[in-house]
């Protein structure tokens, strides 16, 4: 439907002018996402500053029948936080909503509003003697709201769990306009369903996130980091479950890097270069972390590695002995998104299968670009430690990125048939979006895709809330 002028008026006057955007220029930088996949347009974007204005734009959309398309950092890979093109939409971006409400170190909890940036919330679990342990690479622009909404992963997976791990109360503006106050800081309460479950990982689809209560930890007293050289990929779950057994389950981190993704890293981002003295087919850059201060992972850490050596698991291996070399070995990780930006097209997969599994999955998937796809590049990495593998794929040097980039949904189709052949998820940590809206349809059983529906007609009968999202 039409914005017309007193709606307009009417919203403008509940977020003051300041933050009711109507210029098209300005409203630029909240239309596209991360990616470039994705370029909308939008009626007006709204920058409310409490949850009250939140329930209020929603009430008077409701009453009008205009959607709204709930925006946090914009760092999205799916298009979940991007408007259509007609223009139809109001996006609300909640970044003014950046309180931290409340830290109980006693209770290892803190409680803070959606539009919060993730690194923030870490930062102030730090000052409190706590962390906060969510951690990606969007950290210094993503939003907490929108972390939840998409149920954000990221490198702490294996030891703390996904974002849903981390929640244990929620503030939710429903899409009639009511607030639902869930903010309890409780480790059990099981007074019937557990609603938060519902709106994490909904991507803004049955109503906005405002604030939440999050689960907070001890601080790490140690950390032992170090980039492993492995000759064969199988060998790196291999090196997990020695890991796992030989440090207590403290390993934090367990990330997988191709010789392929480190020599772009070498070649384009400032900064990095090869460890190594000589190149290997593949790398494990694993941490390991404690908060005891009577207890030192050093020892485990030691032991893991002379194990691996020995047991011919690990050729070689980079340990950061200061500060400053953790933070190089972590840069390379960081930057192999970046890194492969600077090698053109670049198709995309954010995949989870068993751990057991990898192995089998990037050889297969490995063998399926080459026969299919002659000259890409598959640069498989990322989070092995939880089964979840970003299998990118390079486009073949000197290709048309354009014509390669065309080839997005043939490519979907060969990698996701081998995922979902071994009982994976074709969306591992990136939620769906626009992007995969289809593959989900054609992936997911027919049983789950009815009671997603069901639920999102029993909660927005309308369709107002992030409409074309995530289910159709």
């Amino acid at each position: 439907m039409p914005l017309d002028q007193n709606l307009r008026d009417r919203l403008s006057g509940i977020v003051g002018p300041s933050a009711c955007i109507a210029d098209p220029s300005a409203m630029a930088p909240y239309l596209h996402e991360e990616r470039g996949l994705y370029h909308g347009k939008a009626a007006l974007v709204l920058r409310p500053g409490a949850t009250e204005e939140v329930a209020q734009i929603v009430t008077a959309c409701a009453a009008a029948g205009l959607p709204i398309v709930p925006q946090g950092g914009n760092t999205g890979l799916c298009g979940g936080a991007a408007p259509h093109e007609d223009a139809s939409e109001v996006i609300l971006s909640l970044g003014r909503m950046n309180k931290v409400r409340a830290v109980d170190p006693m209770n290892f909890t803190i409680t803070v509003e959606a539009g919060c940036i993730l690194a923030d919330v870490q930062k102030a679990a730090e000052e409190h003697g706590c962390l906060f342990p969510l951690s990606l690479a969007a950290e210094g622009s993503c939003q907490i709201g929108g972390n939840l909404a998409t149920n954000a992963g990221g490198i702490n997976v294996l030891r703390y769990g996904n974002a849903r791990d981390l929640v244990l109360g929620l503030e939710v503006v429903l899409p009639d306009g009511r607030i639902w106050n869930g903010l309890r800081a409780l480790g059990k309460d099981n007074t019937g369903y557990a609603l938060r479950h519902l709106f994490v990982g909904s991507e803004g689809t049955l109503g906005i996130i405002t604030a939440a209560v999050l689960k907070l930890f001890p601080r790490p007293t140690e950390v032992a980091t170090a980039l492993c050289a492995l000759e064969k990929l199988e060998d790196a779950t291999t090196l997990l479950n020695r890991a796992r057994a030989l440090s207590g389950d403290a390993v934090t981190a367990f990330e997988l890097i191709p010789r392929i993704g480190l020599e772009m890293c070498a070649k384009h981002i400032a900064g990095v270069t090869d460890p190594f003295s000589e190149p290997h087919p593949w790398y494990i850059l694993t941490e390991f972390s404690s908060s005891r201060p009577d207890v030192s992972v050093r020892g485990s850490f030691d032991a893991l590695l002379e194990t691996a050596f020995t047991e011919g698991i690990i050729v070689d291996a980079v340990i950061a002995e200061s500060g400053e070399r953790q933070k190089a070995l972590w840069r390379i990780r960081e930057s192999l998104s970046e890194a492969q930006k600077h090698e053109g097209g670049s198709i995309k997969h954010d995949i989870s299968v068993p751990v057991s599994r990898v192995p089998q999955f990037i050889s297969e998937g490995m063998a399926a670009i080459a026969k299919h796809f002659p000259g890409a590049r598959p640069v498989p990495f990322g989070h092995l430690g939880d089964g979840n593998i970003h299998f990118n794929i390079s486009q073949p040097v000197g290709a048309d990125k354009a014509g390669y980039l065309a080839r997005w949904e043939e490519m979907n189709r060969v990698v996701h048939d081998i995922v979902v052949g071994m009982e994976g998820s074709i969306s591992a940590e990136h939620g769906i979006g626009q992007l995969k809206v289809e593959e989900m349809k054609h992936y997911k059983d027919p049983v789950e895709l009815d009671l997603m529906r069901r639920l999102k007609r029993a909660i927005d009968p309308a369709n107002l809330m992030n409409p074309g999202k995530v289910v159709d």
